[in-house]
């Protein structure tokens, strides 16, 4: 079993009965030219798995409960991480072929306690401030809050648009857009009642297809500040050490 780093958990009690989902299942095919031998949340990153950094985070805050949504190579993922890591459970939603963002949530809802839930892509870092983004949460009584960054090129990750209220107004394309923006950091607060509208039985993309639907009923966008990272390419990945080193 892999060993924590850093603090362990200092969050409010709120979070302590706050689910966390991480996705972490997907097949990283543009990261395999550089980790072709283990799974991507596996990928070393200032000497330990990425996804060591992201459950961390979420011990600090208090999290106590994560189901990790694995697919392929998640065997690897268990065999590093067991039931149970710096404090949290760990269940394991295990989907036997590839469903897709959205699939592999809807497939680990029997396993979920909490409403709303925390989910979190497994392929990206950012450092937002789970207590105050469930207290944000909790103030804008929205169905979903979805967590923006600023990023000074938009063009490989869509851009998310936003009114004066922080409501999100739209989503636009990888490659549509570019230039300085907001963008998703892969970090959610998703209602029960919204992840049961998912369908059941085949692939479907959370971004491409459950957000255009979903957002007609309010969808509030945390701006964080905190710095942001994605290792889903060999050239961001070769940044992630920096990162990690606050250089970055």
């Amino acid at each position: 079993m892999f060993e924590p780093q850093g603090e362990s958990g200092t969050g409010m009690g709120e979070l302590a009965n706050l689910d966390a989902v991480v996705l972490a299942g997907g097949l990283g095919t543009r990261l395999r030219a550089v980790v072709a031998d283990r799974q991507k949340t596996l990928a070393e990153v200032a000497g330990r798995p990425f996804l060591a950094h992201l459950l961390d985070r979420l011990a600090h805050a208090g999290i106590k409960r994560v189901v990790l949504c694995t697919g392929y190579l998640g065997k690897q993922v268990h065999e590093f991480f067991g039931d149970t890591y710096a404090g949290l459970r760990l269940i394991y939603s295990k989907e036997q072929r590839p469903l897709g963002t959205a699939g592999a949530l809807r497939l680990a809802v029997p396993l979920l306690e909490s409403d709303p839930v925390l989910v979190l892509n497994g392929d990206s870092f950012c450092h937002a401030d789970f207590e105050d983004l469930w207290n944000r949460h909790c103030v804008h009584d929205r169905a979903v809050t979805v967590v923006v960054v600023q990023v000074s090129d938009t063009a490989r990750f869509g851009r998310i648009t936003l009114d004066e209220k922080g409501l999100i107004t739209g989503f636009e394309e990888k490659g549509m857009t570019s230039g300085k923006g907001w963008i998703n950091a892969g970090i959610y607060l998703i209602s029960r009642p919204f992840l049961l509208t998912i369908p059941q039985g085949r692939a479907v993309s959370l971004e491409r297809e459950m957000f255009p639907v979903w957002i007609n009923h309010g969808f509030y966008g945390y701006r964080c500040d905190g710095p942001f990272l994605d290792i889903g390419t060999p050239e961001s990945y070769a940044s992630a050490e920096a990162f990690f080193a606050g250089k970055s």
